[in-house]
């Protein structure tokens, strides 16, 4: 048994605990302490205000998930003043190995660690996740995160992917108008641009020119809470049909990955735990022609484990190191 520092650093947040790990498995995971970046001058400093806080030596390894890719010398994340040179990393935070990986790579780590009581159904046949076979986990938050977890029953691969990027393809005249109105502003108009947390903003935005309404803008926070609580009828419009996209993406990716199973994960995902089943989600997952049959085989779970970025960094390190 080993003990690792788990880190899960994005935007706004980085959140530290320290985990035991075993044979590949993570077996505990501490209470996280959660620090802003803005208040931190970098990596090194907030692991050092973790430190203060857990009021004890760390240990000398460190499993760190980060929210770009992790690729080149310098790694810099969109909203965080830090820059994070992979090199320097044994130097800096005092530790003799550590592993580095994307942050939805580490959601695919605890998707293949999690047990049944942190998998919520959401569609297709009830029961357990196959134990072989491709898993497509797809993430709506900050932006929509795509990966496959190929089990083999002996183990499984996390194969990383840039699916949130690919082609937004309009189902009816609504989408139609949505895709036209985001073309206004960008050359190309992804998957990304609906079904993410800011992407909300931009259906809304779209459903009110359908209308001929003037809205002021929201900030997202905003905008998702009055969708949620159905107090505003043009925002409950835009998260009906967030989640009918959410489906059909989804229902994609899983084609493209010949699926056994798909997980939904991301902070949206747990979000809409309890509003997705009610939704349109299922109809539009299953919706793929000639293969309808095939998509109902399906089983669609929802993660509801808090802080999947620290399990899955930890249950990475684990992997990598063949702890």
């Amino acid at each position: 048994m080993k003990e690792v520092v788990a880190v899960d650093i994005g935007g706004t947040h980085a959140r530290f605990a320290v985990a035991e790990v075993a044979n590949g498995q993570v077996l505990s995971l501490d209470r996280e302490v959660i620090l802003r970046t803005a208040e931190h001058a970098s990596l090194q400093t907030a692991w050092e205000a973790f430190a203060r806080r857990a009021g004890r030596t760390l240990p000398r390894a460190a499993a760190v998930s980060i929210a770009c890719p992790v690729e080149g010398e310098t790694l810099k994340l969109t909203n965080n003043p830090w820059a994070i040179r992979p090199a320097l990393i044994p130097e800096k935070l005092g530790i003799d190995r550590f592993t580095l990986i994307n942050d939805f790579a580490a959601v695919a780590h605890a998707v293949a660690q999690l047990g049944d009581g942190h998998l919520s159904h959401l569609c297709g046949p009830t029961g357990p996740l196959p134990v072989t076979g491709m898993i497509s986990i797809v993430g709506p938050g900050t932006g929509l995160g795509v990966c496959g977890l190929l089990r083999t029953g002996a183990g499984y691969h996390v194969l990383a992917s840039e699916g949130g990027h690919i082609d937004f393809a309009p189902l009816d005249r609504v989408e139609d108008a949505m895709q036209a109105r985001l073309r206004e502003r960008h050359r190309r108009v992804s998957v990304e641009r609906i079904v993410s947390g800011p992407g909300l903003a931009n259906i809304h935005e779209a459903l009110a020119a359908i209308e001929g309404r003037t809205v002021e803008p929201a900030d997202d926070r905003s905008l998702w809470t009055a969708a949620l609580d159905g107090n505003d009828s043009l925002a409950a419009a835009a998260l009906d049909r967030f989640c009918l996209s959410l489906g059909a993406v989804t229902g994609d990716i899983a084609l493209v990955h010949r699926a056994a199973g798909v997980v939904i994960a991301g902070g949206l995902g747990l979000r809409l735990v309890e509003h997705l089943p009610r939704s349109g989600f299922a109809q539009r997952f299953v919706a793929k022609g000639r293969f309808e049959a095939l998509m109902a085989r399906i089983p669609v779970k929802l993660v509801t484990y808090p802080q999947p970025g620290l399990l899955g960094a930890a249950a990475a390190f684990a992997v990598e190191h063949a702890i």
